[in-house]
């Protein structure tokens, strides 16, 4: 919002008379209007916090950035006229302070908790900052000590800077742990950062617990008679997909350190099947209310958890590789088609057609389920974004990455990072914050494709081919692939590496510093700074050296005889 003034040749003698006794209406009357019209202005914070100017103005629709008046003459200073009437926005109304900083992102929201004492109270306790954390990493593992009045607790503001922070340490050092335990190939990995469990399984047909943080074996099942390509879940159950067309289903027992008994050890019936696919299933996943299951049968089952039957049936024209549900829509790939389905009513929203030149063989969406990511057997990446409009859902392509030389098998996205594991046994890391942004600047206006997307900002080396499972949480990216080894890229002491790295520096260039102005000490004394005046200095280069290296070799003669 930007105010200009109106210049004119000749300033108004009554000016400073009029101000005074006409402002106080027009302020009662910009009030008004300015909360009327506050959904229409564009804040800028450079703009907005400045200090006030004198200006001048002829309508009452200028006040927010200081006194404007009307009047047919120059510039006056600002300390002779209207002194007394400027206004800043910490004078708004509460509710209206708290739209328009709803209307900032979190950086700009930062920018203004650093303009005075009064604003870094408001923008830090606005609740804003739960919004911004939740959409992009959902409720932490205790949401009930936060802004609950104690010194020791965190604010919101505080959670979502710590975690903004460290979702850079996977541009950091890492090491890699290596667990061993299956026999052929490990086909799918699940990572359950909430309970710092690993769930993979493979050709082996057996479900293994892993620890996140110590990567120790927990438990296994027995053999589930098949080969299991999916695995979910969440801290009340685990599902896995076998290629008989079943859901093998492990209810959590209460009080059990990790959650479910995969051997079965306890009295409690805690393990059952799900029946209706005529093929294998390929990708499952989890919500409060119902589990999702894909399968080679052209089909994508929903089931009531509840109930434990099947309720829906989405109806393909080609196999189902992947899915990913979001609130009341579901999304998946089937052959190289990309779909989003409404789960209460079984109807299609959209297809992408020939979204890949060949299968879309994974799939991964945000948390928001905004986007969607894919990936295929031609190696490409892409990201859409999910629009919906008053009578039509439509998908956006923004942008597309060719990371790989070989098909894309699986893809993992915890914000802000996409990670894929594909046929050449590399890892790609792709940073979407950019992308999100700029996708939802667009989705208010004309949509145009991203064309200047980055590369991939890291990419790892799985040490073998056809790297077929993957998946991040907690700091941590786990790869399964054909050998039966599951792999875990640990970048949880990256920071303290980082900030280790720092602090040597900084000792390095204090050195340097001192160095250097002991060298600026000495110059300005007239004196040469180079060893060999020093040395020089030390032992003159005349006969008395000659005698001493005499001596020298005199002793060294009587030593010998």
């Amino acid at each position: 919002m930007a105010f200009e003034c109106q210049q004119s040749t000749q300033v108004s003698e009554d000016l400073p008379v009029f101000a005074e006794n006409s402002f106080q209406s027009r302020a009662d009357s910009l009030h008004f209007n300015l909360i009327t019209e506050s959904q229409n202005i564009e804040l800028n914070c450079s703009n907005l916090f400045a200090k006030p100017k004198c200006k001048y103005f002829e309508s009452a629709n200028s006040t927010i950035k200081g006194v404007l008046c009307s009047c047919s003459g120059e510039k006056l200073p600002c300390n002779d006229v209207l002194s007394n009437c400027r206004r800043s926005i910490i004078d708004l109304p509460p509710a209206l302070i708290s739209e328009i900083l709803n209307c900032l992102d979190p950086k700009e929201l930062g920018v203004v908790s650093c303009v005075s004492t009064i604003l870094h109270r408001i923008a830090s306790e606005h609740h804003a900052w739960k919004e911004f954390y939740c959409e992009r990493w959902g409720l932490p593992a205790v949401p009930t000590a936060l802004s609950t009045g104690f010194p020791d607790e965190k604010s919101w503001k505080h959670l979502f800077v710590e975690r903004e922070f460290r979702s850079k340490t996977f541009m950091g050092r890492y090491s890699i742990d290596v667990l061993y335990g299956h026999t052929e190939a490990v086909l799918t990995v699940f990572v359950l950062a909430s309970a710092k469990l690993i769930f993979t399984s493979g050709y082996d047909a057996i479900v293994r617990m892993w620890d996140l943080e110590e990567g120790l074996s927990i438990a296994s099942s027995r053999p589930l008679g098949c080969t299991i390509r999916a695995v979910a879940a969440d801290r009340k159950l685990l599902v896995a997909g076998g290629t008989d067309g079943f859901i093998h289903c492990w209810k959590a027992v209460e009080g059990l350190p990790y959650l479910f008994d995969l051997c079965c050890s306890e009295k409690e019936n805690t393990e059952f099947r799900l029946w209706e696919h005529e093929g294998p299933i390929t990708s499952l996943a989890l919500d409060l209310k119902w589990i999702y299951s894909g399968s080679w049968d052209m089909t994508v089952r929903v089931w009531d958890r509840a109930a434990l039957k099947c309720v829906k049936i989405l109806r393909h024209s080609d196999w189902v590789y992947g899915l990913a549900p979001n609130d009341t829509t579901v999304a998946s790939t089937s052959g190289s088609d990309v779909y989003v389905w409404d789960t209460s009513s079984g109807t299609i929203r959209t297809v992408f057609h020939g979204a890949h030149a060949g299968n879309a063989l994974s799939l991964a969406r945000s948390r928001t389920g905004d986007f969607l990511f894919t990936g295929g057997e031609d190696g490409a990446i892409h990201m859409f974004e999910i629009l919906n409009g008053c009578n039509e859902t439509n998908l956006f392509q923004v942008a597309t990455w060719f990371p790989h030389s070989g098909p894309v098998n699986s893809l993992a996205f915890e914000f802000p990072w996409l990670v894929s594991a594909a046929d050449d046994g590399k890892l790609a890391l792709i940073d979407v914050r950019k992308l999100v942004r700029t996708s939802k600047h667009f989705s208010r206006k004309k949509i145009l494709r991203v064309s200047n997307v980055e590369p991939p900002q890291r990419m790892l080396h799985g040490f073998e081919c056809n790297l077929i499972s993957v998946g991040i949480g907690a700091e941590r990216i786990v790869c399964g692939g054909e050998k039966g080894i599951v792999r875990i890229w640990n970048f949880s002491r990256a920071l303290e590496i980082e900030q280790r790295a720092r602090a040597l520096r900084g000792i390095r260039l204090e050195n340097r510093m001192r160095r250097r102005k002991l060298q600026i000490e000495i110059t300005s004394k007239g004196v040469r700074t180079d060893q060999c005046s020093v040395a020089a200095k030390k032992i003159p280069m005349n006969g008395d050296r000659s005698a001493v290296w005499h001596n020298k070799r005199g002793t060294g003669g009587k030593l010998k005889a």
